[in-house]
């Protein structure tokens, strides 16, 4: 007996229910494959009983129109082949749109899940599931479901035919089931185990792509082509076991299934002379009957090739289920946070931070019973040695991790009298705009980069916020302009020009809360402190929150805190 514990059990239930949640959408366009698929094993059988009837007309067993017959059986065989390109066009049809849609949901999911927690994957991991195994549930749902209930279809028929013209022939036939079931069931965990290991050694191997061509510049400068060719062949080499170990399975599997094949075919061969040779049976019904056999055999090879498939299947909707299974952010209140930005926006809007602890899931620990607050028309600094906590700051404020103890909220009006306030959750990220460390631009032109933040921007608009930004004094000597394109990773621009690029783009996001994370680190000290006295010197009440090394920009600051030794204090 199978041997299937009850957490095993629920667990592929639980993925099949997944699976048909999306199956149930196109539940009519899997009907209609369906449909076509039996049409076509109902031609196959049409043409066996065609063929049986022009050989025994041929031979004499039976008299009838030889012209009309050969005629009708030239027109199954075309029927066959328009069935067979009709079900290809309307599966890759299907196909590519049920492939979109699942694609597109769990990419939606996926942009909603928790940073920290999906942090926790290479992201060449999750570009593995996202493309070939959201495609393996795609063509799951759309070929394994549909195949069976066509193949299932196809041995019943064969087998009613079988019975009903000769019974002995049926027993024969029927013999090879068990047997192939039995070979297939001894090799089904070795199966199970080989794909998923091939399907997560895949992520490994994109992850390793991944980073070695996005980071190839740093390759190059640390001199490590070796190191990394070297270790693209030891992956290869480890690819190639993982890959001969499956393949070992399937092919032990295929010789078996083959070999008995072949035994039954023999002997109904065999059984078909004997029959024919005492009368018992027609030359046509002997030819029938191979076709026939061949059918069975082949349809329960191909039911138990469905194994490997549904393996397959399974496994990739539980890899795609682990993802999507991790904690979602809450956009719950958007709604909410507009209507209080609309209400607040004349007077601007700070954040306050108070008695707030957070650790990494890793365990780090950053700070404890944390207080911080900025308010419209001041510019606060998050001063403090690297490493200990000032990006995760802006985190906190941007709900991109979350304390688990503390009240944090964004605040209207100067914090001198009580204000309306709202949670900090993903939802009030609408009420930021944001400079990271590094290089942040996206391929595209400037233009594009800039209306990623506002589609609705003019030229206009464009080039206030790079004059403000200090960036349109070198946008402008472009031959292109803000058409101008940026590659990868703002190849084609310096650390200063793309950090000057990503302050105009924040500038014209023009959000309330501007937060400025070591924005100014590759700008030499003049062109740092102009864009700083631009931002301040707005009439806009933004509320601007800035990290920092440098002491020119330390001396714009309103006020200062100090994140140091899991501690945040503001300077006196």
């Amino acid at each position: 007996m199978w041997k299937l514990d009850r957490g095993a059990l629920n667990r592929i239930l639980k993925r099949i229910k997944w699976i048909y949640g999306y199956g149930k959408k196109h539940l009519l366009s899997i009907i209609i494959y369906t449909v076509i698929g039996m049409s076509g094993a109902a031609a196959v059988l049409l043409g066996s009983l065609v063929s049986k009837d022009l050989v025994d007309i041929i031979t004499g067993h039976k008299t009838g129109e030889l012209i009309r017959t050969f005629c009708m059986l030239i027109t199954v065989q075309l029927g066959i082949v328009v069935l067979n390109n009709l079900s290809s066009y309307i599966s890759m049809l299907i196909n590519l749109k049920v492939e979109n849609e699942i694609k597109a949901d769990v990419y939606d999911k996926l942009m909603i899940t928790d940073w920290e927690s999906l942090s926790k994957y290479h992201s060449g991991h999750i570009m593995a599931r996202w493309s070939g195994d959201c495609s393996s549930v795609a063509s799951g749902i759309l070929n394994t479901i549909p195949n069976a209930f066509v193949y299932t279809f196809k041995f019943l028929s064969a087998f009613y035919m079988v019975v009903r013209y000769d019974w002995t022939f049926a027993l024969i036939a029927i013999a090879s089931v068990p047997l192939s079931f039995f070979v297939s069931r001894t090799n089904l965990k070795r199966m199970r185990k080989a794909n998923m290991g091939a399907m997560e050694f895949s992520a490994k191997m994109s992850s390793f792509t991944q980073e070695s061509f996005s980071n190839i510049q740093n390759v190059k400068a640390f001199d490590m082509i070796g190191l990394y060719c070297e270790r693209l062949r030891e992956l290869q080499k480890e690819n190639n076991g993982i890959k001969t170990t499956y393949q070992k399975v399937t092919i032990v599997n295929s010789i078996i299934l083959t070999l008995v094949s072949n035994v039954i075919t023999y002997l109904i061969y065999g059984w078909g002379v004997y029959r024919v040779w005492s009368g018992n049976i027609t030359y046509g019904t002997m030819t029938m009957f191979l076709a026939l056999s061949n059918t069975l055999s082949g349809t329960t090879q191909s039911l138990i090739g469905l194994v490997p498939s549904t393996i397959n299947l399974t496994n990739a909707a539980a890899r795609i289920m682990d993802l999507l299974d991790l904690p979602r952010e809450d956009y719950s209140m958007s709604e909410e946070v507009g209507e209080f930005y609309n209400r607040n926006k004349n007077r601007g809007i700070g954040v306050k931070i108070k008695n707030t602890s957070f650790n990494y899931m890793s365990g780090t620990e950053v700070f404890r019973n944390a207080d911080f607050e900025a308010f419209p028309r001041e510019v606060v600094g998050l001063v403090g040695p690297s490493g200990e906590g000032k990006t995760t700051m802006l985190r906190l404020m941007l709900a991109i991790v979350n304390a688990y103890e503390g009240e944090n909220v964004v605040i209207a009006g100067d914090g001198k009298s009580d204000g309306e306030v709202m949670p900090i959750t993903a939802s009030t990220r609408q009420l930021f705009a944001y400079v990271p460390q590094g290089n942040s631009m996206f391929p595209g032109t400037i233009a594009d980069n800039m209306r990623n933040v506002k589609s609705d921007a003019t030229d206009e608009e464009i080039i206030d916020a790079l004059k403000m930004a200090c960036a349109w004094s070198f946008v402008s000597r472009l031959p292109d302009g803000i058409n101008t394109t940026i590659k990868e990773r703002g190849t084609g621009f310096s650390e200063g020009q793309s950090q000057r690029l990503s302050i105009a783009r924040a500038l014209l996001r023009n959000s309330p809360i501007l937060l400025l994370d070591e924005a100014t680190s590759a700008l030499d000290a003049d062109t740092a402190s102009r864009v700083l006295r631009n931002i301040t010197s707005s009439a806009y009440p933004r509320t601007c929150i800035l990290t920092t090394h440098r002491l020119e920009v330390m001396d714009i600051c309103d006020r200062k805190y100090t994140v140091s030794n899991l501690e945040v204090k503001e300077e006196a």
